[in-house]
């Protein structure tokens, strides 16, 4: 988690919603890393999660990540939920929660859903209370700065 907290300050300093995201491979190696970069890449669906597990698909020559943990300081929503089960991620860790946009334990609860193809096993709330306070903070300020 400390990786993808350092993920999520750099997004931060860059403006962007401070979410990270890591890929670790079986033996819990980094893969691969990224941050939110919406706003710098004008792209709705460059979220952290995705960024990550793009880059580790590319850096293995496959689109299975079947032995591999996504950790991401926030509850993926349903996008990031998707493309998760279509990498074939083996286990989701994340830090906070997010009531209103998540997908894996809020919203449409995407692993629980009949007609998924694969479900990834799923821990949330590690480091909960680090993860909420850097996300109301840039929130803070933003509302503040408008």
């Amino acid at each position: 988690m400390d990786l993808a907290l350092s993920e999520a300050r750099e997004a931060a300093r860059n403006g962007e919603v401070p979410v990270g995201a890591v890929i670790l491979d079986a033996d819990n190696r980094p893969i691969a890393r990224a941050s939110n970069r919406v706003e710098a890449d004008h792209d709705a669906s460059a979220h952290a999660e995705l960024l990550a597990m793009r880059a580790a698909a590319r850096a293995r020559g496959t689109t299975r990540l079947e032995d591999c943990t996504l950790v991401v300081t926030l509850e993926p929503c349903p996008m990031c939920a998707a493309a998760a089960v279509h990498f074939r991620i083996r286990r989701i860790i994340f830090g906070a929660w997010d009531p209103k946009g998540g997908g894996v334990d809020h919203g449409p609860r995407l692993f629980g859903q009949p007609a998924c193809l694969h479900r990834p096993e799923t821990i949330g709330g590690i480091r909960e209370r680090e993860n909420s306070l850097m996300l109301k903070e840039f929130f803070r300020a933003l509302r503040h700065h408008s």
